[in-house]
């Protein structure tokens, strides 16, 4: 068993890992109070608040920031890069193991995207398979705030010896939702089936990302179902830490027509 904090408990992804992760000790960050949700409240943005709130765990699995790709800059400037200083910082003063960075394919949507101006979109026909050690080819301010943050845990784990994880999450949707997005323009239910991230294949990449012993620090790691239409790979996910994605968006929703 593990002790974990999650920041941005409350975000989609939060409240997946909490309605899963029952084997180990786990604490909810949030920014604001939730009726439905038993949390601790914490600012990102406060340097202060964090490395107070942020001590005697094993791992801190970081989602607090702007999470939409069509965030403004001072936006992802405020929350995403310096909140992910934050969490470091604490890690280092507070002698936390290991950090999972909740980065994402945005980090990387230029490699494949159809319309400049849409992020969640796919180009037809051949795609450049991406691997988790390409370059950063963001493809929206959220997308150049995860590349920094992405630089931030890396700096981290060479010069302060944390353990850390890049995980560049896809679209999480439960099946009624990726049913819907499917019946979108041809271009978006492309990027919907190449980026789902099942609820459950969520819960297991975070957690092992969490828990599982490293070959590698840093470590950039993919995290998307196991999609026969997926542009990202996931070979170097399920041999570093083990993952075994059970769902694929095409046995949900078919081709794209």
């Amino acid at each position: 068993m593990a002790r974990l904090a999650i920041t941005g408990a409350a975000g989609n992804v939060g409240r997946a890992l909490l309605d899963g992760l029952d084997d180990h000790d786990v604490e909810a960050f949030t920014h604001n109070e939730h009726d439905d949700l038993d949390s601790t409240l914490l600012d990102v943005t406060d340097p202060d608040d964090v490395t107070e709130k942020l001590v005697d765990f094993d791992a801190v699995i970081h989602l607090a920031g702007a999470s939409s790709p069509f965030a403004e800059w001072d936006a992802v400037v405020d929350t995403n890069v310096h909140g992910t200083k934050h969490v470091f910082d604490a890690a280092v003063e507070n002698g936390i193991d290991r950090v999972v960075f909740a980065s994402s394919n945005h980090a990387v949507g230029t490699y494949n995207v159809d319309e400049r101006d849409d992020p969640e979109t796919l180009r037809d026909g051949e795609f450049e398979l991406v691997e988790p050690d390409d370059p950063g080819r963001p493809d929206s301010f959220y997308g150049v705030s995860k590349v920094a943050c992405e630089g931030i845990s890396s700096y981290y784990a060479v010069r302060h010896g944390v353990e850390a994880v890049n995980l560049r999450i896809g679209w999480l949707m439960d099946e009624a939702t990726l049913r819907e997005e499917a019946d979108s323009e041809a271009n978006r239910a492309r990027f919907a089936r190449a980026m789902w991230l099942s609820p459950r294949d969520c819960r297991d990449v975070v957690e092992k990302a969490a828990t599982a012993d490293l070959p590698e620090n840093p470590i950039a790691l993919h995290g998307i179902s196991r999609n026969a239409n997926r542009v990202m790979s996931l070979s170097e996910t399920q041999l570093a830490v083990g993952y075994r994605p059970q769902d694929d968006a095409i046995e949900v929703v078919g081709e794209v027509d």
